[in-house]
């Protein structure tokens, strides 16, 4: 049977099998909870402020994820209680009332909400600098300048949007994902694909905005797993059974007279390699869904589940590694071409733990699920040790680094990877502020990769990888070196940039990784979403406020490019395609996010008070 139709009929069967145990005769208990309250929607997100002042009737959270008995079914009387106290705080200030927390509460009635009332996050003091021009549904609710720049803002997410549904792919008459970018003006190449990374942020999008789209994240996950089960071969070798697809596109087939889907696994990319990551976004994404939807229907499909095993079986097999961190090649992760990360990128790591956090919220103890979960337990407590212990810097470790002795022998040594410190980069003695830290690009036996890489540190906080010191320093350190990561168009992916001769052999002479352009040191729009959930669920919500106004002044004038070159990130990338998808769904998460922070747990997962707390004998952060 050939790929095509091998797809159509697992398609059309598991659609079948999703619908009908959703139907309202198979409807369980976990698929009829009522949605979460505002109270417990701030609760969760641990922003350290006492809102009992504002709303009254809360009651706590457990840090679970599928909530049993009472914290799954909220009575009609709390949730009246909620809504009529927001009701009556908004009388006395045209819809818009500050209470003694970091956030307002905003009347939808008359912006399109269909009455659901909003949750507006206020200033943080945290950030030193002057905010005024940061709050502008304050400034607009209470009359004063900033009417013509909300107008504006609204305008460009309308903007946003249509472009995002001019994206869609259509398989059998189903939305089954986005088009990489649509660009008429640029050779196709494979921008005409639907990645599985570059879909994340879409998704998210369609899950968030106020009439979610769910249909087309279903279908795309369903898609994927189909995809998944292919013979995946390269030249005469044969990838992993656990293996997700980089990338899709949909066919016509002549001969047959009928759609077919083609999926990349490694095989025409850039250097030939196979996606780590994809697999772990699909595990996240689905959680996402079912945390959207209470759908858990999906998730507890035994092709789900079957899916799920395989990609984590994958990554917990045993073999010759001494450490739990995951063995990568260059060009596994959204950077997909040599740029150095050979080893354990810090990009890998944290989304690892995500998706096993994820999947061990959603695998089914049945058959040898029990077995799995054991192993994802073990796992993830020996690498939060690890990352948390060995990949974090700041002013601390990095002098204790600085003083290392090498050649050293048995368990005591201090220096335990032989880390020589003649290798410690000027740069990092120079960019290391005093308060502040970060988790370090790549650790391994006599190298440390000392690069900030934004999205490992920031799945890091959303996943709690990070301690809540160490989030705490993250966020510290981007308001520290502003200048450096965020510069004129938020974000930069690594920093600092390779030049010269160190160019030359690690990225071999690559044409497109140019100093400060694309992977290497480039900046890119559609991180801007990572940013946002870190910021908010770290109680900074004024940092992604600040980088939202960034984006705004120039992504759509300059027609939504996939990446930014630069050292501030003032140019529209040599070879950045137009209208990106990503980077469009990028801004509108961020956005979805800021107005409505309880977007937020779709996406964060909290401290897992089961994993042993290790003895850290390193300072998280410097302190006044």
């Amino acid at each position: 049977m050939s790929p095509g139709s091998t797809t159509e009929v697992c398609g059309d069967e598991l659609a079948k099998k999703a619908s009908a145990h959703n139907s309202p005769e198979n409807v369980s208990e976990k698929e009829t909870e009522t949605p979460e309250t505002i109270v417990e929607a701030y609760e969760k997100l641990n922003l350290g402020r006492d809102i009992s002042n504002v709303f009254t009737g809360s009651t706590s959270v457990d840090d679970g994820e599928k909530k049993e008995g009472d914290q799954r079914n909220k009575t009609s009387q709390e949730k009246e209680m909620v809504e009529t106290t927001a009701e009556e705080m908004t009388k006395s200030s045209n819809g818009v009332v500050a209470g003694n927390g970091d956030f307002e509460v905003v009347s939808n009635i008359n912006n399109g909400g269909g009455g659901k009332t909003t949750s507006i996050l206020k200033p943080s003091p945290s950030v030193g600098m002057s905010l005024e021009n940061l709050v502008e549904v304050s400034n607009v609710a209470s009359g004063k300048n900033g009417g013509t720049e909300n107008a504006s803002a609204t305008a460009m997410m309308d903007e946003a949007w249509d472009l995002l549904a001019q994206s869609y792919v259509c398989f059998k008459g189903q939305h089954v994902g986005t088009l990489a970018a649509v660009d008429n003006s640029a050779e196709a190449l494979n921008y005409n694909q639907v990645f599985v990374r570059d879909f994340v942020p879409c998704g998210l999008a369609c899950l968030m905005k106020n009439n979610a789209d769910v249909e087309i994240v279903k279908n795309f996950l369903l898609k994927t797993l189909h995809l998944q089960g292919w013979e995946k071969r390269i030249d005469n070798f044969t990838l992993g059974e656990g293996v997700m697809p980089a990338s899709f596109k949909v066919s016509y087939d002549a001969q047959r007279q009928k759609e077919i889907l083609q999926a990349d696994f490694g095989g025409t990319a850039i250097g030939r390699v196979a996606p780590v990551d994809s697999g772990f976004w699909w595990i996240i994404l689905l959680r996402s869904y079912t945390k959207c939807t209470h759908d858990y229907s999906l998730s507890e499909l035994p092709e789900v589940q079957r899916g799920m095993k395989l990609i984590l079986n994958l990554c917990l097999s045993d073999g010759f590694d001494t450490f739990p961190t995951l063995l990568c090649a260059d060009g596994c992760s959204m950077i997909d071409r040599r740029m150095g990360i050979y080893g354990y990128p810090i990009e890998i790591q944290a989304l690892f733990f995500f998706a096993l956090r994820c999947a061990r919220q959603m695998l089914k103890p049945e058959h040898d699920g029990k077995e799995l979960i054991e192993r994802i337990d073990k796992r993830i407590t020996a690498l939060s040790y690890h990352i948390q212990n060995y990949y974090w810097l700041d002013f601390t470790q990095l002098n204790n680094i600085y003083r290392y002795k090498t050649e050293e022998y048995s368990h005591t040594a201090v220096n335990k990877f032989n880390v020589i410190p003649e290798s410690i980069p000027d740069w990092v003695l120079e960019f290391m502020p005093l308060r502040g830290g970060y988790f370090i690009g790549n650790v391994s036996p006599a190298r440390m990769d000392f690069r900030w890489f934004l999205i490992g540190n920031c799945i890091s906080i959303l996943s709690s990888l990070a301690t809540p010191v160490q989030a705490t320093a993250i966020m510290d350190l981007i308001e520290e070196r502003w200048a450096d990561l965020i510069g004129e168009m938020p974000l930069k992916i690594v920093y600092p940039a390779l030049d010269g001769h160190q160019w030359r052999i690690v990225t071999g002479c690559d044409p497109k990784n140019t100093r400060w352009s694309y992977h290497n040191g480039g900046s890119w729009p559609v991180l801007l979403w990572l940013l946002t959930a870190a910021s908010i669920k770290t109680g900074r919500p004024q940092i992604a406020k600040r980088a939202i106004e960034l984006a705004e002044q120039r992504l759509s004038k300059d027609g939504w490019p996939e990446y930014y070159d630069g050292i501030t990130g003032r140019y529209v990338g040599k070879q950045a395609r137009k209208n990106q998808t990503w980077s469009i769904a990028g801004y509108l998460v961020a956005k979805l996010m800021i107005e409505n922070p309880s977007n937020l747990l779709m996406i964060s997962l909290e401290e897992d008070k089961k994993i042993t707390k290790p003895r850290l004998t390193r300072s998280a952060s410097w302190t006044f």
